[in-house]
């Protein structure tokens, strides 16, 4: 959905004209936000685990995300788009929350011109550069993105080709603060290069995509003759994923991952892409399969799903074996065209082998119950507005709660969630 923001616009260009030599009314604001307040059964609302158990009534934080764009050339084919985005941050607590106190973090979230029309015969691809959101791929329900190479770059997308399309990209992803032994110059520069085929349907009402993703780090030479963590090895991941159109409405998903060296680690931390060199990973391995799909069983009642295994070797110089399984299932009952039933179970299990013979073993489980207020009955509407009450249990290390004195605890509360 695009919203023209009149009054911003006006009030962004009285400010600095030069800035919209495009038509004001051109300017698309899109934005996220999630914000409420919980309280758990022993202080604030505390947050356990939310990518592997599920984030309804689980998150503690208030998160946005403002996005302005706006074509601001346009001739005959050739068009030029410049897009911002800036976020936010904080735990929610004050009335007054700015940097000043760390009560909030800002960023520069996207900042990219998005060119089109100046490929010969193919006008829906796009030549940019900058920092972006570079094709994430998401799982809503608890809030991963198993496919995020995002940051600073360039590249050329969506080029046609066969019964698909092509996508090529440069994007730098630096890792700082790598090594606590060195008070300055310990920020390691990794270049990642990312390359995807999309759209072929091997048959009716399926789609495809696969890529692969190559990271460089890049030490300095000061960095190389330091050594130690700075002499992390490219790293590469492969993604294959395969969707399915299936009976009134539903859809589903399986995705396929294998990665080494310092991207190994996504395979079991439900990472999207982050290059690990805090630690060494020069035989690291893993992959991992996801499962994901919305089933509308009625026109008022209808599930949505995620199943994760994942699998790590020698991701760290002390571990030898990483297994995680992770199924977290949301059903939705529509009372009305604006009311809703929601209840989310989901629940972990992971467990790291050492090299010394010994375990470290995680796992637990949430339960919610909700009633929400929403825009219209499909499962994805959005805003909404939720009453929550959830139940978390540590079931493998205990007293993760109540100032770890206790391995379970109740969250209650009120949240809203909105894009646009």
């Amino acid at each position: 959905m695009k919203t023209k923001l009149h009054t911003l616009a006006l009030a962004m260009a009285m400010t600095s004209p030069t800035l919209f030599a495009a038509d004001l009314n051109s300017v698309d604001f899109h934005g996220y936000f999630r914000s409420g307040v919980g309280v758990s059964s022993d202080g604030s609302l505390e947050q356990y685990q939310k990518n592997k158990v599920g984030r309804l009534g689980n998150e503690s934080d208030t998160y946005g995300e403002i996005e302005l764009g706006s074509e601001v050339y346009k001739k005959d084919d050739v068009s030029f788009y410049v897009d911002s985005m800036i976020s936010m941050v904080s735990d929610g607590s004050n009335d007054s929350e700015s940097t000043v106190n760390n009560d909030a973090e800002f960023g520069l979230r996207q900042l990219n011109l998005q060119v089109k029309g100046l490929v010969p015969g193919d006008p829906n691809a796009v030549i940019w550069g900058g920092k972006r959101y570079y094709q994430r791929h998401d799982l809503h329900i608890i809030d991963t993105k198993y496919w995020n190479i995002s940051g600073s770059g360039a590249g050329i997308e969506n080029v046609a080709f066969g019964p698909g399309a092509v996508s090529v990209a440069w994007i730098r992803g630096d890792n700082n603060d790598i090594d606590y032994r060195v008070d300055n110059d310990n920020n390691l520069n990794i270049n990642y290069l990312d390359a995807r085929y999309a759209g072929w349907k091997p048959w009716t009402g399926a789609w495809t995509e696969f890529g692969i993703d190559y990271a460089m780090p890049n030490p300095t030479s000061k960095q190389k003759e330091y050594g130690g963590l700075y002499n992390a090895e490219n790293g590469v991941m492969l993604t294959g994923e395969i969707s399915q159109d299936m009976w009134k409405g539903s859809s589903n998903k399986t995705v396929l991952q294998y990665a080494t060296k310092g991207l190994a680690q996504n395979m079991i931390s439900q990472g999207g892409g982050w290059y690990d060199a805090w630690h060494n990973t020069e035989e690291a391995t893993g992959y991992r399969v996801i499962n994901t799909g919305l089933i509308p069983i009625t026109e008022k009642f209808s599930l949505n799903h995620v199943l994760t295994w994942g699998s790590a070797d020698k991701i760290t110089q002390d571990t030898d074996k990483s297994r995680l399984l992770s199924l977290v299932g949301r059903a939705q009952y529509q009372f009305t065209n604006y009311v809703r039933g929601i209840g989310e179970v989901g629940g972990f299990y992971q467990k790291d082998d050492n090299h010394d013979g010994s375990h470290y073993k995680q796992g637990g489980e949430k339960y919610t119950v909700a009633l929400a207020l929403a825009d219209g009955p499909a499962f994805m509407s959005r805003p909404e507005l939720r009453v929550f009450a959830s139940y978390l249990n540590d079931s493998e290390n205990g007293k993760s709660f109540k100032d770890n004195t206790a391995n379970n605890t109740w969250n209650f509360g009120v949240q809203v969630e909105a894009w646009w």
